[in-house]
């Protein structure tokens, strides 16, 4: 297994990339002073600027949704990839092989540790020898027939890499698993299971199943789901959770929308394989599936980072209005002025892959364009909640809404659902104000971080870096008990042999660390220094530390000598350097 991207090279990737280039070639940024701005690309909001890119920092920043981060940050989160994906992206446009480096510390992120590439390349051959299995294998014609019944043509297969996993025990296992070694990176990404007796051997995980490769954002393989061609059970069989495959938050179906739509209009969630793929060949080519699982937070997330309109399509029964409920409970902090979310049911025993085969594209998208928007359904169900003949269930309805409605970020729609709210109360606008809680819809606005010495040293080395360059060491910021005085001895230690440092570069040393999210706001604060005076601002403070540390030297020998217990010849000398200093 490959060892760890060592840090040097992650330093010196950020510093040959210029974030403006990076995040222009995916958001058009406009030149404002120093700095580009744009509208930000992770929330709707109307603010042109609120999204900040500094050259000098090798940082951005949303002054209101508050994202922030370096390049790799930026891939991350607007590629929706993971950290090595994202070191890989840059590194490709700069056409550089990404080092490893040996590793033997347990502790270390396991996303630094793994050889991706390796693993992605066994998934994309494991999806094709499944596809020629579905040609091949003694038992095609019954996977062709299957298909043919479900009316899926030959070229709807071929576009989504449908494929058939044979019925013995150790197909894959065969010709895959070469070595021990290549045994046991199919054991990582599920494609084979360990026996529980130690030193076993392992067996395949898919057996005489239809497969439908799951694809990441990047058109990687990543994880399968398997369907079995009777009534037996489990019906569908997912990849487990691997370093590759997380199934809370990978779609089915969205690299192919992604690929069918420059910028895509709408987005279509449903429940199945079957469906995408059935839906897509009557030409309703923008539906994903959410692998069985609940449409979670980070789906949502991802979602709205593709399409501002997305629709989740359930079953009309009991289960499936459960469903678009969690659905909803998932989706408020993420909705935004010009995001829509609305939700289509279907008649009870049919589900988008039986209802399009028989009514048509035409009649499955007028449903769809009479989809429930998102205020209805929620009004809706809550009503049904109560009883709206008397006052006591009136106030059952605001306990109800009220904890729903404080989680949407504030927007003129949060203002339009408040609206709605007290007309069904009955009740005065200054009333509701009263129930919401504080920081809601009138919340108060943000005050500044308290300015205190040391994050206002943090804040200044993390704008400035170069201040602390050829810094000489200050031991005696070990002995000062002083919170924060060891996160700003680290960063000094950082930047006093760096003098080229960014504050991007900086920053990654704390990526996925309990200060990240504290320096990254330092980072971006005002902090009412002078552009001049930065440097005569940070010295002093670092003087006053080490003034800080001599008084304590002193109290603690003369707390000694008040005990009655004899100073040393050499403490006092150092007592009497100390008070001369």
């Amino acid at each position: 297994m490959a060892g760890r991207i060592p840090q040097n090279f992650i330093d010196d990737l950020i510093a040959q990339t210029d974030i403006v280039d990076v995040i222009d070639s995916r958001v058009k940024l406009k030149k404002q002073g120093k700095d580009h701005r744009a509208s930000c690309p992770f929330h709707n909001g109307n603010n042109k600027s609120s999204f900040s890119v500094s050259t000098e920092k090798q940082f951005y920043h949303c002054f209101n949704c508050g994202a922030s981060g370096n390049v790799l940050t930026f891939i991350m989160e607007y590629d929706g990839v993971e950290f090595v994906d994202a070191i890989d992206i840059l590194a490709e446009q700069l056409s550089i092989e990404v080092p490893r480096e040996e590793n033997n510390n347990a502790t270390s992120s396991p996303t630094q540790t793994i050889d991706r590439k390796d693993l992605y390349q066994i998934m994309a051959d494991i999806t094709h020898f499944y596809q020629q299995q579905l040609r091949q294998h003694i038992n095609s014609e019954k996977v062709i027939n299957y298909l043919k019944g479900r009316g899926l043509s030959g070229k709807t297969a071929q576009h989504f890499k449908i494929g058939y996993a044979p019925d013995g025990w150790d197909e894959v296992r065969k010709r895959f698993a070469t070595s021990p070694e290549q045994e046991k990176k199919l054991i990582d990404i599920g494609m084979l299971i360990s026996k529980s007796t130690e030193g076993a051997g392992s067996y395949d995980r898919f057996r005489d199943r239809l497969m439908f490769p799951i694809y990441d954002r990047r058109g990687r393989v990543v994880g399968f789901g398997g369907r079995v061609f009777d009534n037996s059970e489990p019906k569908y069989l997912n990849s487990p959770e691997t370093p590759l495959f997380h199934k809370g938050k990978e779609l089915y179906g969205l690299y192919h929308v992604k690929q069918a739509y420059k910028d895509i209009p709408r987005i279509l969630v449903v429940e199945g394989y079957m469906d995408v793929v059935a839906l897509a060949q009557f030409g309703v080519d923008y539906a994903v599936a959410s692998l069985g699982t609940a449409t979670t937070a980070d789906h949502i997330h991802t979602l709205f980072r593709h399409s501002s309109e997305i629709i989740c399509c359930f079953d009309g029964d009991k289960a499936g209005r459960t469903a678009a409920w969690r659905a909803l409970e998932n989706a408020l902090p993420y909705l935004q002025d010009g995001r829509t979310l609305r939700f289509m049911f279907l008649e009870e025993g049919e589900d988008p892959d039986s209802f399009i085969q028989k009514k048509g594209k035409q009649h499955f998208e007028t449903l769809v364009k009479e989809a429930l928007p998102f205020s209805d359904f929620l009004f809706q169900h809550l009503l049904t909640q109560v009883d709206m003949s008397n006052r006591d269930s009136k106030a059952k309805l605001a306990q109800l809404a009220i904890p729903l409605i404080s989680q949407m970020s504030e927007s003129v729609f949060k203002e339009m659902m408040e609206e709605r709210l007290i007309t069904l109360l009955g009740i005065e606008k200054s009333a509701l104000i009263k129930l919401m809680p504080k920081a809601s819809t009138l919340s108060a606005p943000k005050q500044s971080k308290k300015v205190t010495p040391m994050r206002l040293a943090i804040s200044l080395v993390l704008q400035h870096p170069n201040i602390a360059y050829d810094l000489p060491l200050f031991p005696e910021f070990k002995e000062i008990k002083l919170p924060g005085l060891s996160l700003l001895d680290q960063l000094l230690d950082i930047c006093r042999t760096a003098p080229h440092i960014n504050t991007g570069q900086l920053l990654e040393y704390w990526r996925d660390k309990p200060e990240s999210r504290q320096l990254k706001q330092l980072a971006v604060w005002n902090n009412q220094v002078d552009e001049g005076k930065y440097e005569d601002v940070f010295l002093d403070i670092l003087e006053n530390f080490l003034t800080l540390h001599i008084d304590q030297k002193i109290e603690q020998l003369k707390m000694k000598s008040r005990k009655g217990e004899t100073l040393t010849s050499t403490e006092i000398l150092q007592l009497a350097t100390l008070l001369a200093r």
